[in-house]
């Protein structure tokens, strides 16, 4: 089927596809060490023992390792565990992007494309409704590297089968969205499901 120039929609997951805060978890650790719930915050979310885990390129095992003598910690890893994969939530616009997402899948090539770890994708992937219709799943833990690096944009538009120029991409941090940009994909930033009708139309996607 010719649908014009775009030939493939590509979604964000985190805060698109499903919301999840970080401060959770921080809270709930903090219990467990003399780091501030802040302090832990930023370990998480966006440290260089973040990146090597959602790179695939430290085993959980080692992951908490790090953790746990950064924080100084007591905690054990089955304790860790779902403290840290406890942080997920969807609400009426994860919903409503989802909706929108399966409207597409009979006319476009979808993918999903996420910066995650191994114990949050299988966290996700056992509990949330989400990927049914997702055949290409894109992680930085299987590709060994995270967005904004030009690898893992590449391995999806390879898995997709297309031009840059014939892929949609959403996702709610500009600066990733400004990577994929640079290599030709018609990248928008996700604010809102209406806002994200509106870009997909200006790409020139038929929205069912």
């Amino acid at each position: 089927m010719d649908n014009g120039k775009i030939k493939a929609v590509i979604f964000d997951l985190g805060n698109v596809l499903v919301d999840f805060d970080h401060r959770i978890a921080a809270k709930r650790i903090s219990k467990f060490s003399d780091k501030a719930p802040e302090d832990i915050f930023n370990l998480f979310f966006d440290s260089n023992l973040t990146e090597l885990f959602e790179e695939g390129k430290i085993s959980p095992q080692d992951f908490f390792a790090g953790v746990k003598e950064t924080l100084n910690s007591p905690l054990k890893y089955e304790e860790f565990l779902p403290i840290w994969n406890e942080i997920f939530f969807l609400s009426e616009k994860n919903r409503a992007v989802y909706n929108l997402a399966k409207s597409l899948d009979k006319s476009y090539k979808l993918a999903m494309l996420s910066n995650i770890n191994i114990l949050h994708h299988q966290y996700l992937r056992d509990r949330f409704p989400m990927f049914d219709i997702f055949p290409h799943i894109i992680t930085s833990y299987e590709v060994g590297a995270r967005k904004p690096k030009g690898q893992i944009y590449k391995k999806a538009i390879e898995l997709l089968g297309a031009a840059p120029e014939e892929v949609f991409y959403t996702d709610d941090r500009p600066e990733l969205v400004d990577s994929a940009k640079a290599l030709g994909i018609n990248g928008f930033v996700f604010r809102s499901a209406d806002q994200l009708k509106k870009d997909l139309g200006s790409a020139g996607v038929t929205i069912n």
